[in-house]
């Protein structure tokens, strides 16, 4: 790296539960394989002041005291781990959390949330805010989940639904070589039905076959770009969601695409992503192509 060239940035946001450290932990990490900085993002909500309250001077104050303190126990945390690491933080008032955090992203290669807690960055269950950053964000986004301490040389898993998700494929390729792991697309399909018949034929499945494995071929072409990269496939028939989860169990990191809303009443993230999110059992990163 060059002086006159940017320093990789991942942006994690932070709450006072114990599940933000799971992501800190995990985004801390990742910005030291980039040689990058880690930014620290916390947001204090949209509150607005009561003035009929005496006390909301002295509330807001410990509000306010409170966040910076959290955010200077949180850049602490991680410098005891990751002592020559470079760590920010930013403390954000009278913002949503999803705001908060893609507002601070725009500058950011990263933005890495966690997956649950009781409001906050990591929101309820999966958690509100991870779903919507992960849906809105113009940038990767990882939601950290699952047990990330035995990662180490597993494999990035990247789910393949058409050609164009070849950026997804160069993300988790980059993720990979980052990590000395090797890379495993995955394309899942259902047979398609044929009118009157309630099992599709062998020579309907054929076809298929080769047209999916087509669809993999093309989406593969990054991977001349990454030669220190070991490189798998895998042609499954069965539902996507379900063979991604699958594989999760066996992942570094899980890479999905998330491709642009179709219709008025499109899902910001497609009903494959939303499972995987919910279900996997590693961090899932959520890659938006076009």
């Amino acid at each position: 790296m060059t002086g006159s060239e940017p320093v990789p940035t991942v942006l994690v946001g932070v709450d006072d539960t114990a599940h933000t450290w799971h992501a800190a932990d995990w985004a801390a990490g990742e910005a030291a394989l980039r040689g990058g900085l880690l930014r620290i993002v916390h947001a204090t909500g949209t509150g607005a002041p009561d003035p009929r309250s005496p006390r909301e001077d002295d509330d807001a104050e410990r509000a306010a005291d409170s966040a910076e303190g959290l955010l200077a126990h949180a850049r602490a945390r991680i410098l005891a781990a990751y002592p020559g690491l470079l760590v920010d933080t930013v403390l954000v008032s009278g913002r949503t959390a999803p705001e908060a955090l893609l507002a601070a992203g725009r500058d950011a290669g990263l933005i890495v949330v966690g997956t649950r807690g009781r409001g906050g960055f990591t929101g309820l269950l999966l958690g509100s805010v991870s779903l919507k950053v992960a849906a809105h964000a113009d940038r990767p986004v990882v939601v950290v989940r699952g047990d990330t301490r035995h990662a180490a040389g597993r494999p990035v898993v990247t789910g393949v639904r058409d050609e164009r998700d070849e950026d997804g494929v160069r993300f988790a390729l980059a993720e990979a070589e980052l990590r000395g792991a090797p890379v495993r697309l995955l394309h899942a399909w259902m047979p398609r039905p044929r009118s009157g018949l309630a099992v599709p034929q062998a020579g309907s499945l054929d076809d298929e076959s080769r047209a999916h494995a087509l669809v993999l071929e093309h989406t593969s072409r990054p991977v001349a770009e990454y030669p220190g990269v070991q490189v798998g496939t895998d042609l499954l028939v069965g539902s996507p969601a379900a063979a991604l989860v699958e594989a999760s169990a066996r992942a570094g990191l899980v890479v999905l695409p998330r491709h642009p809303v179709e219709g008025r009443l499109g899902l910001r993230l497609g009903s494959v992503v939303h499972a995987v999110l919910h279900h996997a059992g590693c961090p899932v990163a959520v890659v938006p192509v076009r």
